[in-house]
């Protein structure tokens, strides 16, 4: 069954994570992705670790596209990209601003050959302002945005986030830019580009950070698992390990007080709202912690769940892994990739389910190049005598590189 974007076509400049993860999100919906690299490559094909030679870090974002050989230093490989934005609906980079300019595919250049293009600009800090030259990556703007002076054990050093949510949460806003330039082309006939800015994402995910800042001058700070401003709402250790849970009013933080058999402080009204107990737990959180010590997990989370409370085990990645609602929801699977053995490769599927045009996803990451001459011949009319020329002369040639 042919997946919601089917029939849109991207060339895809992309590198890294950000990027990468974006246009992969599109072309698990159905969108045919032409990713251009360099002779040697994106720069995540050589991070490990490793399966059968490929990078499991690469594959993990790459699944599904088409990788194109292009020298964009040389005229005839800008030329044959020229040639291939004429035909597409989107062109997505993630370059330095300014990278493009310099190739002479811009923006401005690009929509004189494609007036409906829809071209995505992804960079560390936008296409405007003091910073726009400058180079980042995922921990930068975590620490710039603010992200990392709220993360971790209170009264601790800066933690980056586990994930590269800085990398991960762009990659989100970049195709729901995307999707919604093609939703409006699709009125107007329109192209238009999307400007926007790693840094800028970050601002917009801690909105509840910065709207505390704004409304009280309150400056956010690292309070391990808790959260900010309604309790309970953290994790805590059991006799076994540790489980995370949320209560909620007043009836249901009646009902956890009963069941961890500590209804004597029931009265004290500085515990009966949420936003109360959060503005006094470092006196409720070592009641709780003394208590939940006596029992399993198991026991508390099956008694919590009784009464109604969002609870769950906190997991390492292998437990969640084996997850029985992630499996039932069939969120990890195999893909095929060139020169590695049948189920050697497993990735987290998309989260995405449509009724009527459910994502199918059945291609891993390509290797460098793979479909080089497919795409030329098809697209652009090509020769084989003539992509074989222009291999020679390293215009369309892979080359390798250890680090």
């Amino acid at each position: 069954m042919a997946g919601p974007l089917e029939g849109i076509r991207i060339l895809d400049f992309t590198w890294a994570l950000a990027g990468s993860y974006g246009i992969m999100i599109l072309g698990d919906l159905g969108a045919d992705i032409i990713k251009i690299e360099a002779p040697f490559g994106d720069g995540a094909r050589r991070q490990g670790p490793r399966v059968d030679g490929v990078s499991t870090y690469f594959f993990s974002i790459n699944r599904g596209k088409k990788s194109v050989v292009i020298d964009l230093r040389t005229d005839r490989g800008r030329q044959i990209a020229l040639e291939l934005v004429k035909l597409v609906d989107i062109v997505a980079e993630n370059f330095t601003p300014g990278t493009m300019e310099r190739l002479g595919l811009d923006y401005q250049v690009l929509r004189q050959h494609n007036p409906g293009l829809i071209y995505a600009a992804l960079s560390g800090f936008g296409q405007t302002g003091p910073y726009r030259e400058k180079p980042a990556l995922d921990i930068v703007v975590q620490a710039m945005g603010g992200l990392m002076s709220i993360t971790g054990s209170e009264g601790g050093e800066p933690v980056r986030a586990g994930a590269s949510i800085g990398d991960i949460g762009d990659g989100l806003f970049f195709a729901v830019g995307m999707l919604s330039a093609l939703a409006e082309r699709s009125r107007s006939g329109q192209g238009q580009m999307l400007d926007l800015s790693m840094l800028d994402c970050q601002a917009a995910i801690l909105e509840n950070a910065f709207v505390r800042y704004f409304a009280t001058g309150e400056v956010a700070q690292r309070k391990g698992s808790k959260h900010p401003v309604t309790a309970i709402h953290q994790a805590f250790p059991t006799k076994d390990g540790y489980i995370a849970f949320t209560v909620g009013g007043f009836e249901q933080w009646t009902a956890f007080l009963e069941i961890i058999g500590r209804l004597d402080i029931l009265s004290e009204e500085k515990y009966h709202s949420r936003y109360s107990r959060a503005q006094n737990i470092k006196e409720l959180e070592p009641i709780i912690i003394e208590a939940l010590k006596h029992g399993t997990s198991a026991e508390w989370l099956e008694k919590f769940e009784a009464i109604g409370m969002p609870c769950g085990p906190v997991n390492n990645i292998a437990q969640a892994a084996e997850n029985p609602q992630l499996l039932h929801r069939n969120m990890f699977i195999y893909l095929p990739c060139p020169g590695t053995k049948p189920g050697s490769l497993k990735v987290s599927n998309t989260p995405i389910r449509l009724s009527r045009t459910p994502p199918e996803i059945e291609r891993g990451a390509p290797d460098l190049g793979q479909y080089t001459e497919e795409v030329l011949s098809s697209l652009l009319g090509m020769s084989q005598s003539e992509i074989a020329s222009l291999k020679d002369e390293g215009v369309l040639s892979p080359r390798t590189r250890s680090i």
